[in-house]
């Protein structure tokens, strides 16, 4: 069932696309050459918190690698505040363990903090 309203919504919304695009006609040549440049940093600080997360969650657990991981984020977003990214980072990493880990009873990996190393 909800996979067939994802296919509705999905054909509605590429109906609503080929109306608009009909409605403009062609994109001139000038509006694509005066599109804004890729940001590289963005994505190399974003993507490297995602690798960062993945090689380091066993061992620091999910509280310490979930916040590096924010905080990798945030600066890929472009925060430029280290402190209170990783403070934010660590209220809601924590608060996501304490949700999980001790409200639902999923065992999420609590690393160095847990004593597993």
């Amino acid at each position: 069932m909800i996979a067939g309203l994802i296919y509705a919504l999905t054909a509605l919304e590429l109906l609503s696309i080929a109306r608009n695009r009909s409605r403009r006609g062609p994109a001139p040549a000038a509006a694509a050459e005066s599109a804004a440049p890729f940001d590289w940093p963005a994505l190399v600080w974003t993507v490297g918190g995602f690798i960062l997360f993945i090689l380091t969650l066993r061992l620091l657990g999910w509280v310490l690698a979930a916040a590096l991981l924010f905080w990798f984020v945030a600066r890929g977003f472009g925060n430029r505040s280290p402190l209170t990214s990783l403070a934010v980072g660590l209220t809601v990493s924590s608060l996501a363990y304490i949700g999980f880990d001790m409200g639902l009873g999923l065992n999420l990996p609590s690393g160095i903090l847990g004593g597993a190393f």
